[in-house]
């Protein structure tokens, strides 16, 4: 993934998510692997209200830029919620399911795309 708009969409996403007190951040270049996507940000909510508040802004964010939702699921569970925006996928968990599901292991082969430190301080 050399596609310098993923990566911008990627931290569009990760600052969304931090304004809204995401923690453990964490970006993987998925293209080798999935032909549907090419990036995953992975990110962790504090409580069911905090998961469901950081969708929400990562959803404004990249819409406000221009990069409209395909898909969200999980919304209303405040357990786990996938928004799909194509190019990127963006999966906010709750910290409990997040180290239960374990998707930094499943994909931890994939490169991991760097966040600018504006975004990852949290």
């Amino acid at each position: 993934m050399e596609q310098p708009q993923i990566r911008s969409q990627v931290q569009e996403a990760a600052e969304a998510a931090v304004s809204r007190n995401a923690t453990d951040l964490v970006a993987l270049d998925v293209s080798g692997r999935l032909a549907l996507t090419d990036a995953f940000l992975i990110v962790s909510g504090s409580s069911e209200r905090n998961v469901s508040a950081i969708a929400d802004a990562v959803d404004e964010r990249l819409g406000s830029v221009g990069v409209p939702l395909k898909r969200r699921e999980g919304r209303g569970s405040g357990h786990w919620e996938l928004l799909d925006f194509g190019d990127v996928v963006v999966h906010v968990f709750l910290e409990e399911d997040r180290a239960y599901y374990g998707l930094e292991r499943l994909w931890r082969d994939c490169p991991v795309i760097p966040i600018e430190e504006r975004a990852a301080a949290s």
